[in-house]
């Protein structure tokens, strides 16, 4: 990822809330936020999350792909669709902040599965002849790829290790 670039931001905001013909004090109510917080954005001495600069956006109607990339969140060479689908998330006002946080977690999750996440280096992908039995998801219950708990064996005797003591068993 990119580094925060935050004092081209801040010089990029006052420029479009003074075109806007918006005072701090106008602009930090119309976006949610604490006048001094917007002066400190301003004069790049805060770093804004995301969620901020989409407030900000959306008060100064400006594109808050627009503000992303000030910021450095997010690269102006991007595949396009990946920003239109964060944009998309990040607006979508019926969901609260956690759950866009988690919504991005897992869109990244699945873009980096998928050979596309931005931050690590591509890793190779699997070969598409697994059989049935040899499923790429585990099951979580399993620790390196056997049973946490034993199964029980034919006949109803414990596996190898014995029968355990149940004083023992917490």
């Amino acid at each position: 990822m990119a580094s925060l670039n935050v004092g081209n931001l801040g010089e990029y905001l006052r420029e479009q809330r003074r075109n806007a013909q918006l005072s701090l004090r106008q602009l930090a109510d119309a976006a949610g936020v604490s006048n001094p917080y917007l002066s400190q954005i301003e004069r790049g001495l805060r770093k804004p999350s995301a969620e901020v600069l989409q407030q900000v956006a959306k008060a100064l109607r400006i594109s808050a792909e627009t503000l992303y990339v000030r910021a450095g969140i997010l690269d102006a060479e991007r595949d396009r669709d990946e920003v239109e689908t964060r944009a998309a998330l990040l607006a979508d006002p019926t969901l609260n902040a956690r759950q866009k946080q988690v919504l991005l977690q897992i869109y990244e999750s699945f873009r980096k599965e998928n050979g596309f996440g931005a931050d690590e280096p591509d890793e190779p992908a699997q070969d598409d002849d697994t059989t049935a039995g040899d499923s790429a998801v585990r099951d979580p219950r399993t620790v390196g790829g056997s049973d946490a708990a034993p199964r029980q064996q034919a006949g109803g005797t414990r596996p190898a290790d014995g029968p355990r003591d149940p004083k023992t068993l917490s």
